[in-house]
């Protein structure tokens, strides 16, 4: 029997080994990888349980530690974004224990104080990265959770977008001078170089944020993008900054209904734009308030250049060594913090020469002193390949007098011709220019012009024809050789440059009517993002400007109120109670900001200029 068997079904047994072995495979095999299929888990993390409880009181003031258990496993993607106000010396540091995450300090809390700690946009879970839309945790080192808080939004001073990750602090408010120990007072605006603030927090992705649990008392206000992530301003690091004119004092109570204290995901949209701010700030690069000279290079033979700390250097002369005065050309930029130097002489200078300027720096009690300073300027050195190659291979640039002339088809009837030298010119011809035009039958015809030095570039000119430009026109300005000398000695050579107003039947145009003008302004139109100027007018009197040739898109249009009458979008300075100087972007009646203009669409927008800016 037991023989019958084995003859009859072992031939089976390996079949069935194998097989068995195959599907035990499929089944046990590679654990760690998920399942294929089903539908993606796009649910962030959420927070089972929280130690100590949110509202807790007499917390210990060491070794203190805060845990967070999840729903599932979780990372911190942004250790940054835990955010802890009042920050202390150092950043808080975290570890993960299964699903919790445990968030302790290296320092010391204060006793008697409201602490928060801010975990916005700083955990996601481990498989998909969902973000975990955040949560503030209060607790105290005392007997009692201060109960007060201020809203507000953070925008960038140029383009009015909201400013993510920005830092907004207060300070508290105890006059205008401050004392930092027992014998020296410091004006209050200086805290913000010099110590951590009494309560900080981020702003989101809508440049909001929600200073929360603060005690009752009077405050400055302050925005920084904290670069070095000190919680203190730096401006040599580069670091922008924002601030409020008035003290202030909050106003409203922490209270769980409120919806400005919930914590959103950012893209909601309509909940994230519908919570209530009471104050903006608006971020801008402060000007360096230390003069003094900060770079020079002599880049070429007759040429150099001297930058200066910060704008509106005061000076009173300059002169090298060896030069006659009236051999100098100079100028400054608009913003006279760079000012560059021509010797108008074609014979060979010195490898150094030597400059002296005298103008007002700052001495070391941060006051404006007269000083002279000498500046070596050496020529640029060649490597011996280079000046073997030069020998041999004389370019076009290096007997010549260099120019360009510029005209674009979309903005030729605003700028005209625009004409500019690398070098100051020594003499000029301007009337031997040749304007002419075809029409749309081939007929030519001359035309007059008028030339204009542009008055911040004396190396620049505008040459604009006397007639009107009409679509289908083909308009021709010559310049002729041998016409225009520089500094160097080099005559010009002869180029001609030809150019129609576009005529692409899709493109649009719109007119701005602006009205109640009584100060100075800047009127830009700007791309959707903000981020590119395609037309600028200076006006300061009622008028209606016209920006032909645009094709169908989303616009935006920036005012800028220029009370300085400078032609610039003037920045700001904390010490001085400077703000930079106000923009406002004209709004639609819809409340948007984006002038949607179609193809081949006629558009006229008013603009009452002391309403917007009321």
């Amino acid at each position: 029997m037991i023989r019958r068997f084995f003859s009859k079904y072992f031939p089976a047994i390996p079949v069935g080994l194998v097989l068995g072995a195959v599907m035990f495979s499929h089944s046990c095999a590679n654990t760690t990888t998920p399942p294929s299929g089903g539908p993606k888990d796009t649910i962030p993390p959420v927070i089972r349980k929280i130690e100590p409880y949110d509202g807790a009181t007499m917390i210990p003031v060491h070794k203190t530690r805060l845990s967070f258990t999840f729903d599932e496993y979780v990372v911190v993607k942004e250790q940054q974004n835990i955010f802890l106000s009042p920050p202390l010396e150092k950043a808080p540091k975290y570890k993960i224990k299964g699903k919790s995450v445990i968030v302790y300090f290296e320092n010391d809390l204060d006793s008697n104080k409201t602490y928060t700690l801010d975990l916005t946009n700083a955990i996601a879970d481990n498989n998909e990265g969902n973000m975990f839309p955040g949560f503030t945790l209060t607790f105290s080192t005392g007997e009692k959770i201060d109960s007060m808080m201020i809203t507000g939004s953070v925008l960038d001073c140029n383009t009015l977008m909201p400013v993510k990750n920005a830092t907004v602090m207060l300070y508290k408010y105890q006059g205008d001078f401050t004392a930092i120990n027992d014998t020296v007072k410091v004006p209050t605006d200086s805290l913000i170089y010099l110590r951590r603030p009494d309560a900080a927090v981020k702003t989101d992705d809508w440049g909001f944020f929600c200073l929360r649990n603060i005690p009752d008392t009077l405050y400055r206000l302050y925005a920084i993008m904290d670069e070095n992530r000190n919680n203190r301003y730096d401006p040599d690091n580069n670091e922008k900054i924002a601030f409020l004119d008035s003290v202030i004092r909050p106003s409203i109570k922490v209270n769980d209904s409120i919806p400005e204290l919930h914590k959103y995901l950012m893209t909601d949209t309509l909940a994230c734009l519908a919570r209530k701010t009471e104050y903006e700030l608006n971020l801008f690069r402060e000007t360096p308030s230390k003069q003094m000279i900060v770079n020079k290079e002599r880049i070429g033979e007759r040429t150099a250049y001297i930058t200066f700390m910060a704008p509106y250097a005061q000076l009173d002369s300059i002169w090298i060594k060896g030069v006659p005065p009236e051999k100098l050309i100079t100028q400054f930029n608009l913003q006279r913090d760079s000012l560059e130097i021509w010797i108008n002489d074609p014979r060979p200078q010195p490898d150094t020469l030597f400059l002296s300027v005298s103008y007002m720096k700052t001495d070391s009690l941060w006051q404006l002193a007269p000083v002279v300073e000498e500046i070596k300027l050496t020529k640029p050195r060649k490597t011996a390949a280079a000046a073997k190659s030069s020998r041999r291979d004389i370019k076009k640039e290096d007997t010549t007098a260099v120019f360009t002339v510029n005209a674009q088809p979309e903005t030729i009837e605003q700028y005209g011709f625009e004409m500019e030298f690398k070098y100051p010119l020594v003499k000029s011809a301007f009337d031997s220019l040749s304007f002419r035009y075809l029409n749309p039958r081939q007929q030519e015809s001359k035309a007059s012009y008028t030339v204009v030095r542009d008055s911040l570039n004396l190396r620049k000119y505008v040459i604009r024809p006397d007639v009107k430009l009409m679509p289908g026109y083909e308009y021709f300005l010559k310049v002729p050789h041998r016409k225009f000398v520089d500094i160097n000695g080099f005559y010009n050579d002869s180029t001609e440059v030809k150019v129609s107003l576009p005529n692409d039947d899709k493109l649009s145009s719109m007119n701005l009517v602006l009205s109640d003008v009584h100060n100075k302004y800047i009127v830009d139109l700007l791309n959707e993002k903000r981020d590119k100027v395609l037309r600028s007018y200076i006006i300061d009197s009622d008028c209606t400007l016209n920006f032909p040739y645009i094709k169908a898109g989303k616009y935006s249009i920036r005012i800028t109120e220029d009370l300085n009458r400078n032609g610039l979008v003037d920045t700001g300075n904390l010490l001085q109670h400077k703000q930079p100087e106000k923009v406002k972007f004209y709004k639609l009646a819809d409340g948007t900001f984006l002038i949607d203009i179609p193809e081949m669409t006629e558009l006229e927008q008013s603009i009452n200029l002391a309403e917007l800016f009321r």
